[in-house]
């Protein structure tokens, strides 16, 4: 059975999605059949992989309100043994419409249930908020990485992050673990970066990433030419770091 990992943050802008998509990558780079699962309204991981969609395509929305035979929807990528299921904009209604379906919380897990046993890991890009689509992809994962931007900010939301966390685990998911928090947008020369760093290791003694990512232009533009940044410039820093998480990823899920 596949691993399933969600990453999440309810603040934007913190790299949740690049990681998501370049991880995806590097992950089937190394030889693993990989699924992105895009619930984010906005679909940036699903663009970032080149996967527009056409009026008539189904998604993710249709996956939580009206399940079809789910295999039907996921998308090819140019990436070799990765695919996506892909997000649209009907997203940001499917909260408001779920509010009063039974089992609301456990529509995508149902779903991903499906598709597990066809994938080595399944990857789901939550959305910048902890509302029900959020809690969904945490009720469907195993385990939960927390990409957290080199900044003073980044720790106010860290409190309630932890805390939904803890909700769900005691209310919905009993077996939901934290793989790792992962800093992004890290500049070595900043002394605030280094500071966070500091006191982001005492939130997390055991659970943090090595490999910090840092702050690159090459890893920018690449989601404005659909591809991850191992096909839009693999020599790249970005390319170089998402590289080495790829690997501590694999090693703390023992494979």
């Amino acid at each position: 059975m596949g691993h399933i990992i969600a990453l999440v943050n309810q603040k934007g802008g913190v790299g949740k999605t690049t990681t998501a998509v370049n991880l995806a990558a590097y992950l089937a780079a190394f030889g693993r059949k990989v699924l992105l699962v895009d619930i984010d309204p906005q679909a940036n991981a699903s663009a970032g992989l080149g996967v527009h969609l056409e009026n008539s395509d189904k998604h993710v929305y249709h996956v939580l309100l009206e399940p079809p035979i789910v295999t039907d929807i996921v998308k090819s990528t140019a990436v070799e043994r990765l695919v996506v299921l892909p997000a649209h904009a009907d997203l940001a209604g499917a909260a408001v419409e779920l509010v009063n379906i039974e089992g609301r919380e456990f529509k995508l897990q149902q779903a991903l249930e499906i598709l597990r046993p066809e994938y080595d890991i399944i990857l789901i890009d939550c959305p910048p908020s902890l509302g029900l689509l959020t809690i969904n992809g945490l009720v469907a994962a195993d385990k939960v990485l927390i990409p957290l931007q080199a900044e003073y900010y980044a720790l106010e939301g860290l409190g309630q992050l932890l805390h939904t966390i803890n909700l769900v685990q005691a209310n919905l998911k009993s077996d939901l673990g934290i793989l790792g928090a992962l800093i992004t947008m890290y500049d070595s020369r900043n002394r605030l970066s280094a500071a966070v760093l500091q006191e982001l290791k005492t939130h997390f003694p055991n659970k943090l990433f090595q490999t910090m990512i840092p702050r690159n232009v090459r890893l920018a533009e690449a989601p404005s030419y659909g591809q991850p940044i191992m096909l839009y410039d693999p020599h790249s820093k970005g390319a170089t770091a998402y590289q080495a998480l790829t690997q501590e990823v694999l090693n703390e899920l023992g494979i």
